[in-house]
């Protein structure tokens, strides 16, 4: 019987991803010769002896070239070969063996082609017969969906979610709103004067070195400049370019440290943090130095594979984070450690030279920056000195783990993640590729996680939570690639669990939405209080005040800082020469009628402010002017206003 040209094999070949599918292939028309050929030529739909494999190892060079019709009887088999098939042939034996067999079926082949062929008569269609035509048919499949390759499209698509989170960081740090803090007022008011000192030679009201936590002529100086022009929202604005910076600067180093996924976790949890949302709108120095450490990190990451001396290049930038911020120092060695581990790998003088080089280069600069200008009793004050408070310490883990816990934990279980499977990309077809051992996991982890600890440890060592919330950020900056990994084995293989990452995300961002409007609610709004005092103070009288910055900040076209005396010290000179310091100063000043005007709030320091109000009310010589409400987190307030009589 004969066949139509309709009528085609059935062949199997692999796609490219290595699974297997069937597909029809349309077969030339037997010739017109109707000689019978021999027995074993009939047609039948069978698999030819195991010879007919087009992996046998007298085929490996290809088919052989005919320009004859492919006979109807070979059905063609193609079988991935394993490694040891590639050797052998796919044949039991070794390689002469193999030869031997291939080119006895090299043989069999080419008198197959050359015997005419009488079609077998076809076969019934119906279902489940392997002759009939496919409904569809299947088109070929990758082996994996995420490449293993960075493209264009995944590099701009990263890019884009990243914008978005830092429109959402800035949308949540500008949402706040409060009068300027203590520490805003003095470091703005500080610029000034400073400004003025170095442009036009006028004396410092203050010694600001003496007791600035960062260098008086570094960030406020700039500060000032920025006020100047833009007002105290421009320079709130300055700190919030730099936090997001900083979370620009975090998703570049997460990505050249692990890859795209990785960085934009980084970077998701990073931005909503109380820290983060604060100092993105804290007039203050904290800001500047965040971004100063991120870049230097950034430095050391992405010079990991150049000569070891180009690490040089993160030295000045993490001595100027110093300069800006003195508690920026607690992370130099961070630095020299992560230019260790970060060197070329299976070496040992590259990296250890890299860490020799760079500790050596910011060693030397501080030396001279603490030798050559007047910072040293600053530092010892603020930092290295500074006077231990009484908060326990079980008071002090529990605010840490309000305000940074979360995101910690994540970076702890990307840290025990990461140990264990170094692979950060999905495709299969990397599960050999050669990564950093786990020893080196482990060490990487732990630096960047153990950061995290460093800020409270410190303040656990003070006794004092003053600026740990602050403080707290400037950790989590380091352990986020950390937590970045956290979150994605917690997602899974392309996105298996998403909703175990998202929810993890938006109880960050609540815990960051609440706490951040929380903090600038710690102080009161000092807007009617500022319109009172406008009133009643000049450039000659004497003013007590309980945060006595903010009144010398918003007033200072009409007073100068020395006029104002804080209630957290004093030191006062009685007609007899006598010096009186603490409580027996407020009493003595006040019994003298020292002050021409007073103002407290009970919020910043509540309890001189009762040794206050009980020496103004044993002396003659003030009166009552009047009480402002504010609302603070503790409840409803009073700015209470006395002036001399």
């Amino acid at each position: 019987m004969t066949s139509s040209p309709a009528d085609s094999d059935l062949h199997r070949r692999p796609d490219p991803g290595g699974s297997w599918f069937a597909a029809k292939t349309s077969v030339p028309a037997a010739p017109e010769a109707t000689a019978v050929a021999e027995p074993e030529a009939e047609l039948e739909l069978e698999p030819e002896p195991e010879a007919e494999s087009v992996y046998q190892a007298g085929s490996l060079a290809g088919p052989v070239a005919s320009n004859e019709p492919e006979p109807l009887n070979e059905f063609r088999v193609v079988n991935e070969p394993a490694d040891d098939d590639v050797v052998t042939g796919g044949l039991p034996g070794g390689p002469a063996e193999a030869r031997v067999e291939a080119a006895a079926g090299a043989a069999a082949r080419a008198a197959a082609r050359q015997a005419p062929v009488r079609p077998a008569p076809p076969r019934p269609a119906g279902p489940g017969l392997r002759g009939e035509q496919p409904g569809y048919t299947l088109a070929p499949v990758p082996e994996a969906s995420w490449s293993i390759d960075p493209g264009r499209r995944r590099a701009w698509l990263s890019r884009a979610l990243l914008l978005l989170i830092l429109a959402l960081q800035a949308a949540l740090s500008v949402r706040l709103s409060n009068t300027a803090f203590q520490d805003e007022a003095l470091y703005m008011y500080a610029g000034h004067m400073e400004l003025a000192h170095l442009l036009h030679g006028a004396a410092l009201p203050k010694d600001y070195s003496s007791y600035f936590s960062g260098s008086p002529v570094l960030y406020p100086i700039v500060a000032a400049v920025v006020e100047n022009h833009f007002g105290m929202l421009g320079v709130r604005l300055f700190s919030l370019l730099s936090m997001l910076g900083a979370t620009s600067v975090l998703y570049a180093f997460s990505r050249r440290l692990f890859n795209e996924r990785v960085a934009l976790g980084a970077a998701a949890m990073f931005a909503v943090t109380q820290s983060t949302v604060v100092l993105g709108f804290f007039a203050t120095y904290d800001a500047p130095a965040v971004l100063l450490l991120a870049v230097a990190t950034w430095i050391v990451i992405r010079t990991d594979r150049a000569p070891a001396a180009v690490v040089l290049l993160a030295a000045p930038v993490a001595v100027l984070a110093v300069g800006a911020k003195y508690a920026s120092g607690l992370y130099l060695p961070v630095l020299v450690l992560l230019a260790f581990l970060t060197g070329r790998r299976n070496r040992l003088r590259q990296p250890l030279l890299r860490g020799v080089l760079l500790a050596l280069g910011m060693g030397g600069m501080l030396w001279a920056g603490l030798h050559f200008t007047d910072v040293l009793k600053g530092v010892q004050a603020t930092t290295t000195d500074r006077a231990h408070g009484t908060e326990t310490a079980l008071s002090l883990i529990r605010q840490s783990a309000q305000w940074g816990g979360l995101m910690f934990a994540t970076a702890v279980g990307g840290l025990i993640a990461y140990t264990v499977r170094g692979r950060m990309n999905e495709s299969p077809l990397v599960r050999t590729a050669t990564g950093p051992g786990r020893k080196r996991r482990l060490m990487l982890g732990l630096l960047l996680v153990g950061t995290a600890l460093l800020a409270p440890a410190y303040q656990i060592h003070l006794h004092t939570s003053v600026a740990l919330y602050k403080h707290i950020g400037f950790g989590l900056l380091f352990a986020a690639p950390m937590a970045g990994i956290g979150m994605s084995r917690l997602v899974g293989s392309h996105f298996r669990h998403p909703q175990l990452g998202i929810l993890l995300w938006v109880v960050m961002l609540s815990l960051g939405l609440s706490q951040s409007v929380w903090r600038f609610d710690t102080w009161p709004n000092s807007t009617q209080m500022v319109a009172v005092l406008k009133q009643h103070v000049n450039s000659h009288g004497r003013y007590l005040a309980s945060a006595d910055n903010v009144p010398a900040y918003y007033l200072r076209a009409q007073t100068r800082q020395d006029q104002w005396t804080s209630t957290y010290g004093i030191g006062y000179l009685d007609q007899g020469g006598k010096l009186h310091s603490g409580d027996d100063g407020y009493r003595t000043a006040i019994a003298d009628g020292w002050f021409d005007l007073i103002v407290l709030d009970g919020v910043a320091t509540p309890d001189t402010d009762r040794v206050v109000v009980a020496a103004i009310a044993q002396s003659p010589h003030y009166r009552l002017l009047g009480r402002l409400p504010f609302t603070t987190v503790g409840g409803t307030g009073y700015y209470r206003i006395w002036v001399k009589q």
